[in-house]
């Protein structure tokens, strides 16, 4: 019988995660919604716990229907926690690569709209009664204190009136990357980072470049992606280029890094295949040297250094406001993805001469 999953992604990536694991033989998808990609697998794999776009991933334990606002529903709640087979679902989260062992178990559920119940009512109907179920102990989040390491951690998703109960696979979610020991302001979310190196179309062949790679994230990524591209990394700052140096050690991932300015990049023209980067545009990270004041010349610089068409991926804020640049400098929009990232909403663009 099928495994039933659920990947949680960024607002605006569900099909890039979806496109991933199509891509990669890893399951079947059954449907997307908001933040969510539903899918089934004929057997547990653990590859499912390397892929690069997804933010988070569960076994998906129930669906509840005709859950409504009244504190009344908490009861469906307890009676699913009942009816869940928790042995197979233990025995597929350690088949899917999870760990072997928990010290107990917590519930992190959330809902839109107004309900005559909070996020802990619903916890507290389902963590005890799962716990009990295995013989572990409940930690409640009603207190405001995280769980200790090691718990096995489920996910309740309200929307509307459906309900959806899963089981974190992980120790923790897969958007803690092992190799972010190092990092300054502005350091890019890898999933997305991943993204970008997907919707690029780096290959194994190919020459990738980030004109600001602050801690190498995009880079790094990339090499998960594409093993054997040659990888080149510049930033203003030496600081997250020491950064980036050291994550990249800890995966393994070979790549120059070059300590210079955007706007002049000491790279030839046309030798680079693809550029894929997360500009700094004056946020959290400032614009340094010939970018301060010229911000347009980085689309001047992108543009000299591709090879053919590219094309170029870059992660944009007001988009609309910076395209004129971007088209001034001979490249033109092949697409424009809009994303919600922790209450911004800036927007990948692809660009190609």
């Amino acid at each position: 019988m099928a495994v039933r999953l659920l990947a949680r992604t960024l607002r605006g990536l569900e099909d890039v995660a979806a496109g991933e694991l199509a891509e990669r033989g890893l399951g079947e998808v059954q449907s997307s919604r908001h933040r969510e990609v539903w899918f089934t697998v004929a057997r547990p794999d653990p590859r499912l716990l390397d892929l690069r776009t997804v933010d988070d991933l569960f076994l998906l334990a129930r669906v509840l229907e005709d859950v409504g606002h009244t504190k009344v529903e908490l009861a469906k709640f307890t009676e699913a926690a009942r009816s869940v087979d928790l042995s197979a679902l233990l025995r597929h989260r350690l088949d899917c690569g999870g760990p072997p062992d928990a010290t107990g178990v917590d519930v992190a559920a959330s809902f839109l709209g107004k309900r005559n119940y909070n996020r802990y009512d619903v916890e507290d109907a389902i963590g005890p009664e799962i716990a009990a179920a295995i013989g572990l102990p409940y930690h409640s989040r009603r207190g405001g204190q995280a769980p200790p390491p090691r718990t096995l951690s489920f996910r309740v998703t309200i929307e509307g009136d459906r309900a959806t109960l899963a089981l974190r696979i992980g120790d923790q979610p897969l958007h803690r990357r092992s190799y972010k020991q190092t990092s300054t302001p502005g350091t890019l979310h890898p999933p997305l980072a991943a993204a970008m190196a997907l919707l690029a179309g780096a290959t194994p062949t190919d020459t990738v470049l980030d004109p600001c790679c602050g801690t190498g994230t995009i880079i790094i990524e990339t090499a998960a992606l594409a093993p054997g591209a040659r990888l080149l990394g510049a930033d203003h700052d030496h600081r997250p280029l020491a950064a980036a140096t050291a994550n990249a050690a800890l995966t393994a991932t070979t790549a120059t890094w070059v300590r210079s300015d955007a706007a002049r990049l000491p790279i030839g023209s046309g030798t680079v295949d693809r550029v894929v980067s997360n500009p700094p545009w004056d946020r959290q990270v400032p614009a340094q040297g010939a970018l301060a004041a010229r911000p347009d010349r980085l689309f001047r610089e992108v543009r000299r250094v591709l090879s053919g068409p590219g094309p170029a991926v870059l992660l944009l804020h007001e988009a609309e406001d910076q395209l004129p640049a971007a088209k001034s400098a001979g490249l033109r929009v092949r697409d424009l993805r809009p994303l919600s990232l922790f209450g911004a909403h800036p927007s990948i663009v692809t660009l190609t001469a």
